[in-house]
């Protein structure tokens, strides 16, 4: 059983709302169960539900032994750019989905560190599965954090809500971007019309910022360099797209029309920065731009 202490950190918001948040996804039916467990405590005594702890106030939460899940470890190659007892850090290649979905029961990168980590997985909301802390598109590539335990998933998410998990990213715009820099500070949301797509959203939808550097102008286009302050669905690609650059090849968000030997948008996760969990050092790591990304700017070098 792992136990964990959490911090209230808002006012009059109730108990299985506070877990929800503070513990990466965990559900509301999960937590309520935990509350009526009494799996909950503070200062001895049980929380319920319903309760509103007062900012900082200290909870005890008891987690049960995971479970292991319906999903199967594949021996799927890795490329590995950095590991150790809390966190292993994998270059992703495009065509990889990270989780099973419909559509996409297995061969995913789940499968891939079920078989790779063995039991050495995050086990948060009661089931042993690797801890993805974040995620990206499955025709994105590049760099991916995921968590071997409770402890390291919690501390990481708490870095990408404080933004000291900094993901930088590389990426051609179509089009020339007027300025050398900037930023896309626009709310995302689920599309209206297209729920499969996401779309600003300056009612409802959740703050989203991204500040790109131009890094080089070819004809027609940009070569970008995009580092996000928080992790939308396809922030990156809705944000330039509404500013009227979409990416290259992104069928979505851009022209319809797929880009010859181009495997879905020109977005790869370069660069990625975090505290380590146990240490507290900060940890800096890059991995080169794929072949694929490299061949798009000498064609587009014209």
């Amino acid at each position: 059983m792992t136990r964990l202490t959490l911090t209230a950190d808002r006012a009059g918001e109730r108990a299985d709302a506070l877990l929800c948040r503070l513990v990466p996804d965990l559900t509301r039916s999960a937590a309520q169960k935990l509350l009526e467990r009494g799996a909950v405590t503070s200062a001895g005594k049980p929380v319920r539900k319903n309760d509103r702890p007062a900012p900082g106030q200290a909870l005890e939460l008891a987690l049960p032994d995971p479970e292991p899940v319906a999903i199967l470890p594949q021996n799927i190659p890795l490329d590995v750019v950095y590991e150790d007892t809390d966190v292993i850090v994998v270059n992703k290649p495009t065509g990889l989905v990270v989780h099973p979905a419909p559509g996409h029961p297995d061969g995913t990168l789940v499968n891939a560190l079920l078989y790779h980590c063995g039991t050495s997985l995050s086990g948060i909301n009661g089931e042993l599965r690797p801890g993805i802390v974040h995620r990206i598109d499955r025709d994105t590539s590049g760099l991916i954090i995921a968590a071997k335990n409770d402890r390291a998933h919690l501390a990481l998410a708490a870095q990408l809500q404080d933004h000291s998990l900094a993901r930088t990213y590389e990426a051609v715009a179509v089009g020339g971007l007027k300025e050398d820099s900037g930023t896309v500070d626009a709310p995302i949301g689920r599309h209206p019309v297209d729920r499969k797509k996401m779309a600003i959203d300056r009612k409802n939808g959740r703050e989203a910022v991204t500040h790109w550097t131009v890094l080089a102008r070819y004809p027609g286009y940009t070569h970008v360099e995009c580092r996000l302050e928080t992790g939308r669905t396809h922030q990156i690609r809705v944000h330039l797209a509404s500013i009227g650059h979409p990416l290259l090849g992104d069928t979505v968000y851009g022209a319809k029309k797929p880009v010859p030997g181009l495997a879905g948008q020109c977005l790869h996760a370069r660069r990625l920065r975090f505290v380590h969990p146990s240490s507290g050092q900060t940890v800096e790591l890059a991995c080169p731009l794929p072949d694929w990304f490299q061949e798009v700017l000498r064609k587009i070098d014209r």
